[in-house]
């Protein structure tokens, strides 16, 4: 459900809750239950846990070698964006009331090891490092199209909005074109 729901797929709860019911013979409410315990160990991990399944912090150390099992099979999921939070619902209330965190002398020995082989503050330093090395990039590539189209002025122009200003303005990078029609019937004026 977890990766489905990072990459934007479908999926129905009660119908995941009914196969596991099924397949290990507990109740709803105990399967609904664990999940809300993988949520928990999700959490100290800094990572988004599926919605509808609040961290519940009383989880055993094979949870905590359950959840490292299958992020080691599914490292995908770690290399894409740093993932936010959001509501439960699309219409849920921005502040919502943060689940009890285990202070970090409570961790067990396991969920630190656990915590240190998908360290999430390394996670957002690499993610950050990633998105400016883009940003560069297509900064040069912009630049370059435009000095390659003889619009020299234009290429020197062109901002780095993100790096300049802070992000918040909706976009990274600004360049400026003309109309064509601008461009060539300034090119043909006479020089004076």
């Amino acid at each position: 459900m977890l990766d489905a729901d990072l990459s934007g797929r479908s999926y129905v709860k009660a119908q995941h809750n009914a196969a596991l019911r099924e397949l290990i013979g507990r109740s709803r409410g105990s399967v609904e239950y664990k999940h809300q315990n993988i949520s928990a160990v999700l959490l100290e991990l800094g990572m988004i846990w599926v919605p509808g399944y609040k961290p519940a912090m009383n989880y055993q150390n094979s949870l905590v070698d359950a959840v490292d099992r299958y992020l080691s099979a599914h490292r995908a999921m770690m290399e894409g964006p740093a993932p936010i939070y959001r509501g439960e619902e699309a219409n849920a209330d921005v502040f919502v009331t943060p689940p009890p965190l285990v202070a970090a002398s409570e961790r067990t020995p396991r969920l630190r090891q656990l915590i240190r082989k998908f360290d999430p503050v390394e996670r957002d330093k690499l993610n950050r490092a990633l998105g400016r090395a883009g940003e560069e990039f297509l900064l040069d590539v912009e630049k370059t199209r435009l000095t390659k189209a003889g619009l020299h002025p234009l290429a020197r122009n062109v901002r780095w909005i993100s790096e300049e200003e802070g992000d918040g303005a909706g976009y990274d990078i600004l360049s400026l074109i003309r109309p064509a029609a601008n461009v060539l019937s300034r090119s043909k004026r006479p020089k004076a």
